[in-house]
């Protein structure tokens, strides 16, 4: 449906997807409320009572409380939005740099933003030995560029420019802002999803007690509250796992596409394939960002999949980039991989993935 054939085509698609996922934040707020609605409905119903009575039930609750969910929606979106990249740094660990901290890696992003008339965007650093970055940001003025240590460390400033570049890229084909939409306003459900599915299973789903008690209560009376209950607590899990569901697909639909504009956008603003490809080789096998939430490691430059999960990876492999760059943008591949650089220990981290 948002198949992007082009550089124009592909920053209308990021435009599209962007209010597709704002406006599909507070349907998933609504099934989500009446899955749990409905949970809250059959374990609290009457012995003999039909089985359409907790969906009845769930479904006026729904009709008061929608209300309120577009008004959590509006509430959280205010919050992601000026909160956005605090929660970034607080998963990631990363802080802000200026100049007079950074002056190399400060130099050589303001030339580039120079060279096309870009402003600067803010400069930040995660204290590991892992090679990635990822840029962020939501309009002009709020753009922001993070980088590893290691990836500073590991590159030649040709190399580091190159992904310097790339990052800028993502800024102008608006990447970077669907991305912090898919992954702070509506990805946060994917968080909070886990939290609850975990704390069911580790509960064992409430029924070691209450279930019991309302066998006994059945079998005394010979109701058929029994069976609808069952029933409603299937269709409340299948609504809440489908809002999860629904949530995770986001993921599926950030086109992969994307990263081969962007490294297309950066040999156009360096006209060096070469060092775009030298960075992209030490990178490889180098990136993994251990304690990064997955919902963030979609941002970044490498996330790397294997195996069945390469079917949902949010990245095209390594390799298919390279073989582009060389193909397309008249690259030369010496098929060399820089050796893993050692680690750098990073800060203790806190926040909403912390």
């Amino acid at each position: 449906m948002f198949r992007a054939y082009g550089l124009r085509t592909h920053i209308w698609n990021n435009n599209l997807r962007s209010l597709f996922l704002l406006a599909g934040f507070p349907v998933l707020l609504a099934l989500l409320t009446y899955g749990l609605s409905l949970g809250f409905a059959a374990l609290a119903m009457d012995d003999g009572a039909p089985i359409s009575a907790p969906f009845v039930w769930a479904a006026q609750a729904l009709t008061t409380a929608w209300p309120w969910a577009i008004v959590g929606a509006a509430v959280w979106f205010g919050i992601a939005f000026l909160f956005y990249q605090t929660m970034l740094d607080a998963s990631l660990g990363a802080h802000a740099v200026e100049r007079t901290d950074e002056p190399r890696l400060y130099t050589l992003l303001e030339n580039l933003c120079i060279s096309r008339g870009l402003r600067t965007p803010t400069l930040r650093i995660i204290e590991t030995g892992a090679l990635n970055a990822y840029a962020s940001g939501l309009h002009e003025g709020r753009y922001t560029v993070t980088v590893t240590r290691g990836l500073m460390e590991t590159l030649d400033d040709a190399e580091l420019e190159a992904v310097l570049a790339h990052e800028l890229t993502h800024i102008r084909n608006k990447d970077a802002r669907m991305l912090v939409i898919a992954v702070i306003f509506v990805g946060i459900f994917s968080f909070v999803f886990e939290l609850i599915f975990r704390g069911v299973f580790r509960s064992g789903f409430g029924w070691s007690g209450g279930g019991s008690r309302r066998s006994d209560r059945n079998s005394s009376s010979g109701g058929g509250g029994g069976g609808a209950a069952i029933i409603a607590i299937v269709v409340a899990l299948a609504c809440i796992a489908l809002a999860y569901a629904l949530a995770v697909v986001i993921r599926f639909t950030l086109s992969r596409n994307r990263e081969f504009l962007a490294d297309a956008g950066a040999v156009e603003l360096t006209k060096d394939p070469d060092a775009l490809i030298r960075a992209l080789r030490k990178i490889s096998g180098n990136a993994r960002m251990e304690n990064a939430p997955s919902e963030v490691r979609e941002m970044f430059i490498e996330n790397a999949s294997a195996g069945v999960a390469d079917l949902f990876a949010t990245h095209p492999p390594i390799e298919k980039r390279i073989a582009a760059l060389v193909t397309y943008a008249g690259g030369r591949d010496s098929g060399a991989t820089a050796p893993a650089p050692a680690a750098v220990s990073a800060p203790p981290r806190s926040g909403p993935w912390g």
